[in-house]
C-alpha cells in the first residue's frame, strides 16, 4: 500500500503520531487527519501546506523544541532524529565550521530566545552560516515569519519522506 493510501485508511491515532514526526504540532496533524480521504498527493500536500501556514507563534515555538541546533547531531533512534541527521548531513563537520556554528547558534539564541531553524537539506555549512549571520540582523517580527516558513518547508519535506518511505503510519 502506498503512503497516500495508508494516510487515507489507517487509524487516526496512528496517522497523527506519524505526522507529528514531520511537525510536532498536534493541531497541524489533526487538520491533515480530518481532511481524509485525499484524492491525490497534491491534495494532501496542499492541505499540509495550508495548515502549516496557519501555525500560531506558540505552535511554532512548540515545534522548535523537537529540532536540534544546526550542526548538532540529533540524538535518539526515532524517525524525527533520523530525518534530522539526514537533513543536516551536508553541514561540514570540520572544526572551524563547527565552532562558527556553535558561536552563531549562541548569538542567535541570545538575540531571539529560540534555536536557529533552517531547512538544511542540500545546504552546506557556509550557506547555513551566511543565512544565520544575515538573520541575526532581522527584527523580531521578520525573524518570526522566517522561522515559521523554515518550519513549513521542513514539515512538507518530512511529509514527502513519510509518504515515500512507506512510513505512514
Amino acid at each position: 500500500m502506498d503512503g497516500l493510501a495508508r494516510i487515507n485508511s489507517e487509524e487516526a491515532g496512528a496517522v497523527t503520531t506519524a505526522l507529528l514526526a514531520c511537525c510536532d504540532v498536534l493541531a497541524w496533524a489533526k487538520t491533515i487527519v480530518a481532511g481524509r480521504p485525499y484524492a491525490s498527493l497534491a491534495d494532501l500536500m496542499a492541505e499540509a501546506d495550508a495548515a502549516a501556514r496557519r501555525l500560531s507563534p506558540e505552535e511554532v515555538e512548540r515545534a522548535l523544541a523537537a529540532h536540534p541546533r544546526i550542526g548538532e547531531r540529533a540524538k535518539g533512534s526515532g524517525t524525527e532524529a533520523g530525518w534530522s541527521r539526514h537533513e543536516q548531513s551536508t553541514v561540514s563537520r570540520d572544526e572551524h565550521t563547527q565552532r562558527e556554528l556553535l558561536d552563531g547558534n549562541r548569538a542567535y539564541e541570545e538575540r531571539f530566545g529560540r534555536v536557529f531553524l533552517i531547512c538544511a537539506t542540500g545546504l552546506g555549512g557556509d550557506e547555513i552560516l551566511a543565512s544565520l549571520r544575515e538573520r541575526l540582523g532581522n527584527d523580531d517580527a521578520t525573524e518570526e515569519a522566517v522561522v515559521a516558513e523554515e518550519l513549513r518547508k521542513i514539515a512538507l519535506l518530512r511529509l514527502r519522506k513519510l509518504l515515500k518511505e512507506g512510513g505512514a503510519p
